[in-house]
């Protein structure tokens, strides 16, 4: 079976709206399972340069599959180890939350693989 490695990364600045709040960072956080693929996620590492506890949430077609918390001026690393397959079609997309007014730069490095 062929696999095709894929990354959603960056590092990207943010003002937080609050933590029940969590919105879009970038269109390039953002991936679409072509047709008669599935996609299974690997990892998630991500870092915090704020002062404040921040997330970052893995969604499957708007709805949160995991949440990723990253301390104030600290970094998570998390094996996902193939917890499970996300169907063709489906949007996976990272999205952020920080406390209201709380600003920064988030880095995020999400792997998965296609098959």
């Amino acid at each position: 079976m062929s696999t095709t490695p894929k990354f959603l990364q960056g590092v990207f600045g943010f003002t937080g709206s609050g933590l029940t709040k969590p919105a879009p960072l970038d269109p390039s956080l953002t991936f679409l399972v072509p047709a008669g693929m599935i996609a299974q996620p690997l990892y998630f590492r991500g870092g915090n340069s704020s002062d404040e506890l921040v997330y970052v949430s893995l969604t499957r077609d708007g709805a949160t599959m995991r949440m990723f918390p990253i301390g104030a001026k600290a970094s998570v690393n998390v094996p996902l180890r193939v917890v499970e397959d996300v169907d063709p079609d489906s949007v996976l997309e990272l999205v952020f939350a920080a406390p209201h007014g709380a600003s920064g730069e988030v880095v995020v490095d999400f792997g998965f693989v296609i098959l």
